[in-house]
């Protein structure tokens, strides 16, 4: 069987190995690990099994998704499933690979997958919408066209050198990537159903390739909010209150803002439009509508982000893989309630667990006008 190459090396990261494992280790080692979370002293946090980060160009992304790694805990994982968008192949459902390994540059051998698991997965199915939903497969032409996946790559490598340093890469805990289309919520839940159980596996660790708003005219999304904060609320305060200091009017505020009416009541903005000089930034508008997202997300419920992503029209790339795992977090806790006693099952409807808490926020650039573009950067963990 083939090894997929790191066919985005050398032009969307470094393709030499030496260069990336400094640029890797200097990336994590800026996030600090006092003072993020309450009580806690040092990362990766026991039982975060679940990261959201981004899959840009690592000068672009690269510092920010090390907030996601640097929490990401390993030291159970017997697989780790790599959720993540396809850009260019048409696909309504989600695809596995068919290659036997996945190349970096941080070593002459290859990732290996997880092709016992893989092969499970190929043959469960579910019904949606009197659809029967159904893994189906990427040729290696399509996966490595692909860089959703394959950004995650180089970070997952160099977490597993650390964490196994005398052991060949072999024996490394192996990956189940799924390349996930332009899903629909019902076949979103579906294929959240057929993961579940896998999710409520403590020996799975999930990495969800997702970068956050896409903004400008090249992407074909101008929506402005013209009620955005201005100034915007601080990115070091982010929803389920990982970092920072904040008022409880603040917080309140924080933690709300996918509840706003008025998120859908913005505007596509065209090149004759003119912003009121009292409303704000764009780059602010920016940040209202990621934050929105964010919020419902850290609810943990799957129609709340539907919901916003329709009001927002929000361009996050990976909305479909985060749907995908937040409808399995959702079965999963439906079945371990079914498992459990009502009293059990009703304080697990308010537990904490498979809730995002966002660790990071960035841009690519701050957009003031129309003819400029930007990219949202988003890291998050949940422990499971």
């Amino acid at each position: 069987m083939a090894v997929r190459e790191a066919s985005h090396a050398g032009s969307w990261y470094s393709g030499n190995g030496r260069q990336l494992t400094s640029q890797l280790d200097y990336w994590l080692s800026k996030v600090p690990e006092k003072g993020i979370l309450p009580g806690v002293e040092a990362l990766p946090l026991s039982g975060a099994r679940a990261v959201i980060s981004p899959h840009a160009g690592y000068a672009y992304s690269g510092p920010a998704a090390a907030w996601a790694y640097k929490c990401l805990d390993l030291s159970k994982a017997k697989r780790i499933f790599i959720l993540h968008p396809s850009h260019h192949h048409h696909l309504t459902s989600a695809a596995l690979p068919i290659v036997e390994s996945y190349e970096t540059p941080l070593s002459e051998s290859p990732l290996p997958l997880d092709h016992e698991t893989i092969k499970h997965l190929s043959t469960l199915s579910t019904e949606a919408q009197g659809r029967t939903i159904k893994f189906t497969t990427m040729s290696q032409p399509v996966d490595e066209a692909e860089h959703s996946a394959e950004m995650q790559l180089p970070y997952i490598h160099r977490l597993l050198q650390k964490l196994y340093p005398d052991r060949p890469e072999s024996s490394y805990p192996p990956l189940v990537p799924i390349m996930v289309g332009g899903t629909n919520p019902a076949t979103e839940a579906a294929l959240g159903k057929l993961l579940a159980p896998y999710i409520a596996d403590e020996a799975c660790a999930f990495v969800i390739s997702s970068d956050f708003c896409h903004w400008g005219s090249r992407f074909g999304y101008t929506y402005y909010l013209p009620d955005a904060p201005s100034p915007a609320l601080s990115p070091s305060i982010l929803p389920n209150g990982t970092r920072g200091e904040s008022s409880t009017a603040n917080a309140s505020v924080n933690e709300d803002i996918h509840k706003m009416s008025t998120l859908g009541q913005g505007q596509e903005l065209r090149s004759s439009t003119k912003i009121p000089k009292a409303g704000p930034q764009i780059f602010e508008s920016i940040a209202h509508a990621d934050r929105a997202c964010m919020c419902a997300i850290a609810t943990g419920q799957h129609s709340e982000f539907l919901r916003v992503l329709r009001e927002t029209g929000n361009t996050v790339c990976g909305r479909h893989p985060i749907g995908v795992f937040m409808a399995g977090v959702e079965e999963a806790e439906r079945q371990n309630a079914a498992k459990s006693d009502s009293k059990t099952a009703a304080n697990d409807q308010h537990s904490a667990r498979g809730r995002f808490k966002f660790m990071r926020y960035e841009r690519s650039s701050d957009a003031e006008s129309v003819k400029d573009s930007s990219v949202s950067y988003v890291s998050a963990f949940a422990v499971l």
